[in-house]
């Protein structure tokens, strides 16, 4: 909204400006002089991205030719992932990521809750085919309200009101992903703990248990785009298999290593990082191939419901029998004898078929509730978005 369209129902007392007009801005700039610790020589603080995202200084200057920011001041992330980013600096030398803005006689926070609403806005319209970084258009020509300085404080406490209220409702329903996720455990621990299944180790009930290729069977020249899909550990994604078709080969190169193609009803497991990462094959993943970061099961259907295996080896017991044994120094990594001999119990077919669907019946419930609150997490933010536009559109309060 501009003035022309809301000048008419604003009080003789408030006044559009466009950004640019009215802010002081400061870019920062790389010192000539750094050090990871600090010394008589190097002791202002280098504000870069670390230290102004996570309160973390790493790196101290001189000072010599660097603008500096105070404790307060308003900065925004020029350049990288983040643009358009706004929060509050600590005292320092400013990094040359970030942009010192000064909003001379008004409110502080007032200032900054108008950045933040448009945060999104400048985001997303970032310019750069490499790097990208804030556009000076879109900022400077913003339209920003200006109403007195008391009123830009009543403005303020109202948005402040209206997001603690909001801030109590994202928790409660964090709380409740959390608890949806004890119950998820609590299911599989229901489902596996049980004196009567007979116990055994993973090897006797499986056809197959295949490590991922080594490095040297793919190279670089064999991954193209939209090809078959490769499935390593971060296209595990809750359960579910979730390919990316920037990381494929071609037919003729998976068909070359056929012991790493995938068949439905195989369990895939991640074997770096995070234990206990898995998916079960579907018809639409199989015939893709098992990266080098993963390993598969293929189950003996005559001793063990494929379904049920997914959801046992999802289990925590599994997962702390991996934690407890794999190797590694940096990352934790499961070799054939580790994965061999994970401990499973098992009852009949029969008896591992009720349960699958018990599971999933209980499952379902959870899966259903979960959708509700992504959804209403969703709705929270545009509710926030929403507040901070009435806000600076002179709609919040009463004029």
């Amino acid at each position: 909204m501009n003035e022309e369209q809301n000048i008419k129902q604003l009080p003789k007392d408030w006044k559009w400006v466009k950004v640019g007009e009215y802010v002081i801005s400061v870019k920062g700039k790389k010192p000539k002089r750094v050090s990871n610790t600090k010394t008589k020589e190097c002791s202002i603080p280098y504000v870069n991205i670390k230290a102004f995202e996570k309160n973390i200084i790493d790196e101290y200057t001189d000072g010599v030719g660097c603008a500096l920011c105070d404790d307060g001041d308003f900065l925004m992330v020029w350049d990288g992932s983040r643009s358009g980013y706004v929060g509050k600096a600590i005292k320092g030398a400013l990094g040359s990521t970030l942009v010192k803005l000064n909003f001379p006689d008004m409110y502080n926070n007032y200032a900054f809750y108008f950045l933040q609403s448009k945060y999104l806005d400048i985001n997303t319209r970032a310019k750069g085919v490499g790097i990208p970084h804030v556009d000076p258009n879109i900022l400077w020509n913003y339209d920003l309200l200006i109403p007195p300085r008391l009123t830009q404080q009543a403005i303020v406490s109202k948005i402040e009101e209206l997001f603690s209220k909001l801030d109590k409702g994202i928790e409660n329903l964090r709380i409740a992903q959390q608890q949806l996720k004890t119950y998820r455990q609590s299911v599989l621990k229901w489902a596996f703990v049980n004196d009567t299944f007979k116990d055994f180790i993973l090897k006797d009930v499986t056809y197959k248990i295949q490590i991922g290729p080594f490095g040297t069977q793919l190279h670089k020249e064999d991954y193209i785009e939209n090809g078959i899909p490769l499935i390593n550990p971060t296209h595990i994604k809750g359960g579910f298999i979730v390919a990316d078709t920037s990381f494929s080969i071609l037919k003729s190169k998976r068909d070359s290593l056929p012991n790493y193609i995938l068949t439905e009803g195989d369990v895939i497991m991640g074997r770096r990082g995070e234990m206990g990462r898995c998916g079960l094959v579907t018809r639409k993943e199989a015939g893709w191939f098992c990266g080098t970061g993963s390993l598969y099961f293929r189950p003996d259907s005559k001793k063990v419901n494929p379904v049920f295996l997914y959801y046992n080896l999802s289990s925590q017991s599994v997962k702390k029998y991996l934690d407890d044994n794999a190797g590694g120094t940096t990352m934790a990594n499961l070799n054939l004898k580790i994965v061999n001999d994970i401990p499973i119990s098992l009852p009949s077919i029969e008896k591992q078929n009720t349960i699958v669907q018990e599971i999933e019946s209980r499952l379902s419930v959870a899966d259903k509730m979960e959708e509700s609150i992504t959804q209403s997490l969703q709705q929270a933010e545009a509710l926030r978005q929403s507040i901070l536009k009435k806000a600076f559109e002179g709609k919040l309060i009463e004029n």
